[in-house]
């Protein structure tokens, strides 16, 4: 039978919080959804955890473990499983927020055009603060939605806040050679194709800490540049978008050069400094970098 909603966690040496996400999920879990939990070759307790979930929530989780490959991988590989057309992807260390899986139901037979659905989250800190972030107007131009959200940043985007159709995929599957920063592209692709629309209730909870990926500083420089063409060369985006890309070169290298300069690797650093000038001089006007890259120079 075709679910309505897929629930994919790829997880990977989380085994200290992964039965807080699944224990989100597997209660709100109705029988037209499905929760799958990818283990990605962990060299901790997770096959362990993972057992005595089955156990506590019989017939209510998929699992199914992998080589480690990257969290790409790991939701490729919930793709090729689920058994829906929509996808839940929620990052082993967040949660779903409570009732939201029967709010993106209700809201998916309201709006069964859409392709994508942009729903808001909670932020939570190491101290516990936390914020609430909902999203707000969505551009109704694709080259503007894809703006706000690569450029402008006015358009904050979550995996487990996001609901996904599997049409969106046709563009581009997530990019396995990457350890960071996977979801851009497939963000991107899914605003410049799909019918768009917000949700305006948190869906997910997102802990933000400093072992996460998404604040790991080497990943993100073993991406590096190679993410401009992943969203721009690739065929994910139309010849329309490529208006963007100039931009996001000096944005992307003025990411990079915070990285190596946290990292005190200077000399790398310095080259992604003069990346983001010579294709958006512009960018010199951005103090912090400057004030950064003139620290070094009189090193």
């Amino acid at each position: 039978m075709l679910k309505k909603v897929s629930v994919i966690i790829p997880a990977y040496n989380y085994a200290h919080v992964l039965p807080r996400v699944i224990k989100s999920v597997a209660l709100q879990l109705a029988e037209d959804c499905e929760l799958i939990v990818i283990d990605d070759g962990s060299t901790d307790d997770t096959p362990q955890v993972i057992r005595q979930l089955h156990d506590q929530f019989p017939g209510q989780i998929r699992s199914e473990q992998k080589n480690n490959g990257g969290a790409a991988s790991a939701r490729n590989r919930g793709i090729e499983l689920a058994s829906s057309n929509w996808f839940v992807f929620l990052d082993a260390d967040d949660e779903m927020a409570e009732g939201a899986l029967k709010q993106i139901c209700q809201y998916l037979e309201a709006n069964p055009d859409s392709r994508f659905v942009i729903g808001g989250h909670i932020s939570v800190s190491d101290d516990g603060k936390f914020s609430q972030v909902i999203p707000d107007q969505l551009a109704a131009n694709p080259v503007e939605r894809v703006r706000n959200y690569l450029l402008d940043k006015k358009l904050s985007l979550s995996n487990g806040a996001c609901v996904m159709h599997r049409e969106i995929f046709k563009h581009g599957l997530y990019p396995e050679h990457f350890r960071n920063a996977e979801d851009i592209p497939v963000f991107a692709q899914a605003l410049a194709h799909t019918n768009c629309v917000i949700l305006k209730e948190p869906l997910a909870i997102i802990h933000k800490h400093s072992t996460s990926l998404r604040h790991n500083v080497q990943y993100d420089m073993g991406v590096g540049m190679q993410l401009v063409d992943e969203v721009f060369e690739t065929g994910r985006l139309g010849p329309e978008f490529k208006e963007l890309k100039e931009e996001f070169i000096s944005q992307r290298a003025l990411s990079l050069f915070r990285g190596y300069y946290v990292a005190k690797m200077y000399e790398e650093a310095k080259r992604m400094y003069r990346i983001a000038i010579v294709n958006r001089w512009t960018s010199v006007f951005k103090m912090s970098y400057t004030r950064k890259f003139i620290r070094i120079i009189f090193k």
